[in-house]
């Protein structure tokens, strides 16, 4: 039985589960879906398994776990689907969040997982249902920046999960192989073997051993609409646009794995950007916000942007003498994504722009080059004045 009131979103939903092997029944009521599975309960083949999208407005928390429990006492195991802001909110309402709670849209691969779980339950009867979600959730971080690699590692770190961190990507599919992980941030262009190449290596020896699949969040500083979906089609499960906030990555990780983060960041209210024709060039009350209101981490990340600007310019002049156009892009998405957690307004807005018109093969693309490097000599002239 499928509860989805967006009519949309419903047959989508009812779609995926198809796909699973399942017959379905939509509904877009709770008191009908409910009226269904009392009066099919005696029934040859009675609705055994309930998916539910729901939003806070249309059911609150504290009304969902004596639902959950109607639909239990009719022999129906449920599942809900909520908004992902609204995860942590209906976490305590359900007696195996773990297994129960998903966000909206769903992946098909955990759904199908989560419902085999509810349908044919494998865990020791011994065992607490909240045993899972009061654990140190284990993540692995992929990054061939080491200045990235320690931002990203730093964050989780003090919100309490339990961090490993390689550079690459073969090192990650050793990683994986070896260890035990419940979520993996995986950046995206890597030389080498890049994050998709990465994923789709790991799904391949997943699949081999008869393994679940991790989930695997891609981390990227720029994509395009297409290079998304490309990323999802890969075995991606999702993706997040760096720079990442505390509070982003416990969402995440919530949404992934089912397990909370000790100490959640609380809600901020949204600043609004400023705005100028000109931006900053160096701006250190933006590099401490991005550091999470680390001090020492801003100037960490910095000094080491800084410390490999030389050879970023280099590499980017020579891959644009030679023509190398694919080079020339790998060289500034590095770079683009190196100034995403730094103070560095001006040179994050030239490599965007550069890196956006070199992808679409736009002839404006060398002007936006030579902006960028004028924006490398600005930056490397203002740090060496306030050091």
């Amino acid at each position: 039985a499928v509860l989805e009131s967006h009519e949309l979103a419903r047959q989508a939903l009812a779609h995926q589960l198809e796909d699973c092997g399942l017959e379905v029944e939509s509904f877009a009521d709770l008191g009908q879906l409910l009226d269904a599975v009392a009066s099919q309960q005696q029934r040859e083949r009675p609705l055994s398994l309930a998916v539910l999208g729901i939003t806070a407005a249309q059911l609150p928390a504290d009304a969902l776990g004596q639902r959950i429990w109607d639909l239990d006492r009719l022999g129906c195991k449920a599942l809900v689907l909520c908004p992902t802001t609204e995860l942590g909110l209906f976490h305590e309402s359900l007696p195996d969040a773990y297994t129960q709670l998903q966000a909206k849209p769903p992946c098909t691969r955990k759904l199908h997982k989560a419902l085999i779980e509810l349908a044919c339950p494998q865990r020791p009867v011994s065992e607490p249902a909240n045993l899972a979600s009061s654990r140190r959730p284990q993540i692995l971080c992929v990054d061939d920046n080491p200045a990235n690699l320690l931002l990203v590692q730093t964050l989780l770190d003090d919100l309490g999960a339990q961090v490993s961190a390689v550079d690459s990507g073969y090192a990650a599919i050793e990683a994986v192989q070896r260890g035990s992980f419940d979520l993996v941030f995986m950046d995206v262009q890597m030389p080498g073997m890049d994050g998709r190449q990465a994923t789709e290596a790991i799904r391949q020896w997943e699949s081999e051993q008869g393994r679940s699949a991790t989930p695997i969040v891609a981390l990227t500083a720029h994509a395009l609409a297409n290079e998304k979906r490309i990323l999802l089609q890969s075995g991606l499960d999702d993706y997040l646009t760096k720079p990442i906030s505390e509070r982003q990555l416990a969402q995440v990780v919530l949404k992934w794995t089912g397990l909370s983060l000790r100490n959640q960041p609380a809600a901020k209210p949204l600043e609004a950007p400023v705005t100028s024709a000109q931006p900053q060039v160096l701006d250190a009350e933006e590099g401490l916000r991005l550091a999470a209101g680390k001090a020492d981490l801003a100037a960490d990340m910095l000094n080491m942007l800084l410390a490999g600007l030389p050879g970023d310019r280099q590499a980017i002049r020579q891959a644009r003498e030679a023509g190398e156009r694919s080079a020339l892009i790998e060289r500034v998405h590095r770079l683009h994504g190196a100034t995403r957690y730094c103070g560095v307004p001006q040179l994050r807005a030239a490599c965007q722009r550069s890196e956006t018109l070199l992808k679409q093969d736009d002839p404006g693309a060398q002007r936006a080059l030579d902006e960028l490097d004028a924006a490398i000599a600005r930056l490397t002239e203002i740090a060496a004045q306030s050091a």
